[in-house]
């Protein structure tokens, strides 16, 4: 069986299902096979998007792939700034 990845916005959506079915008297447990993952999963969820709604998922997602993106650009740059600043001061 292969692994399903889930979106964020489908697993807020799931955190929020949970939430109504446990309101509704039904234990964690029950809640968390209704929506079909394991309760450590739904305990990582929660940790990760747990007061989130969509738009901040989305929010989230957004800064996440800025994030990558500067750091990708600063480790680019990093070298050529160690090798520049040897070939000025004449540690060549």
């Amino acid at each position: 069986m292969g692994q399903k990845r889930h979106k964020p916005e489908e697993i807020v959506a799931k955190l929020r299902q949970v939430d109504v079915l446990v309101s509704q008297a039904r234990s964690v447990a029950e809640a968390v096979r209704c929506i079909g993952v394991t309760q450590f999963t739904c305990y990582r969820w929660r940790k990760a998007y747990g007061g989130l709604k969509t738009g901040k998922v989305k929010r989230l997602k957004a800064l996440v792939k800025e994030n990558e993106r500067l750091r990708k650009a600063m480790s680019d740059l990093t070298p050529e700034k160690l090798i520049l600043r040897d070939a000025a001061s004449g540690n060549f």
